[in-house]
């Protein structure tokens, strides 16, 4: 049985190359599309874990397709198709240099920044007097460069972008307003499911003139959730909020010792533990989707995908 994916290395119809990232593998169809894997690896503190979480890719991808489909109204965006529950299949876009991250409370590393003396971020001015995990009047919009692998991203002002010709500004407004109307709709979701939307990043490609919504929103992974009925009490009381994220095996990693840095090595990843961390994504899917998690057969996860990916290449 392989109950996971942790690398792949296929060969489909009309590939041109393959691009692979902490957790994805990114397949080049034909220079038009992507087949976009989703594995079932984990990184923390910038390191992949030598383990794989069962349902792990499975949880991601179909959160990442739900908010596609629940936002296709605001924007267009990349995905076409599922073929495999870790899978999706759709528009290759020439992506925008710069993610735009969106803040609607003062945490984090906006809060780190803050605490620091800092009262302005990405040209935006933030006041004086407020405190960790406090939300801002209006969801703030604070830009950051894509890094180069190896590289940490760069917080960048919206005149810089523009300065800098790295977006135009006409199309810089359509992205700003794509961002917080995607932003907004995820923010009533998150609601709806007793949960607040903290922050987020989304990502903007184009192809043929058109700007397309691209890769992940709103999934555990490159957002942060609080739960919405303890949010107030515990920020009153100056307390952490308890969020819905992967912060927990972060938790894990630092409790046995490792931080990423220079001669850590990574504890072992018991059974128990990697079952635990499956567990939990498995909650994280059905808190903020509010429906069941369906798993998917995992009694050999790479022929599985493989089986799929080339039965719906041979339709498309």
């Amino acid at each position: 049985m392989v109950k996971t994916i942790l690398s792949s290395n296929y060969n489909f119809p009309g590939q041109k190359s393959i691009y692979k990232g902490k957790v994805r593998d990114v397949y080049n169809i034909n220079d038009d599309y992507l087949l976009m894997i989703v594995s079932d690896r984990i990184s923390a503190f910038d390191v992949v874990l030598p383990q794989g979480i069962p349902y792990k890719g499975q949880v991601l991808n179909q959160i990442a397709a739900k908010f596609l489909d629940a936002t296709s109204d605001i924007v267009p965006n990349w995905k076409i198709a599922t073929p495999d529950p870790t899978v999706t299949f759709g528009h290759k876009c020439e992506p925008y240099p710069v993610e735009m991250i969106v803040r609607a409370y003062l945490t984090g590393s906006s809060w780190r920044t803050y605490k620091e003396g800092a009262r302005e971020i990405c040209g935006i001015k933030i006041p004086d007097g407020m405190k960790e995990h406090q939300r801002f009047a209006t969801p703030i919009i604070t830009p950051t460069t894509k890094a180069k692998q190896g590289k940490h991203d760069e917080d960048i002002s919206r005149s810089e972008i523009i300065s800098r010709g790295l977006i135009s500004e006409k199309e810089y407004n359509l992205i700003e307003k794509y961002t917080m109307e995607v932003f907004l709709k995820g923010s009533e979701i998150a609601a709806e499911h007793g949960l607040i939307l903290v922050d987020t990043k989304y990502e903007f490609g184009k192809k043929d003139a058109k700007i397309y919504l691209i890769d992940e929103i709103n999934t555990p992974d490159s957002s942060r959730y609080f739960y919405a009925d303890e949010y107030q009490k515990r920020f009153d009381k100056g307390l952490p909020q308890k969020q819905l994220s992967k912060e927990f095996v972060r938790e894990w990693l630092m409790a046995n010792g490792f931080q990423g840095k220079e001669g850590q090595q990574i504890p072992e990843m018991t059974d128990f533990f990697v079952n635990e961390v499956s567990d939990r994504y498995i909650e994280l899917y059905e808190k903020i989707t509010g429906e069941k998690f369906i798993r998917g057969d995992i009694t050999n996860v790479p022929e599985r995908i493989e089986k799929n990916c080339r039965t719906f290449l041979k339709s498309f």
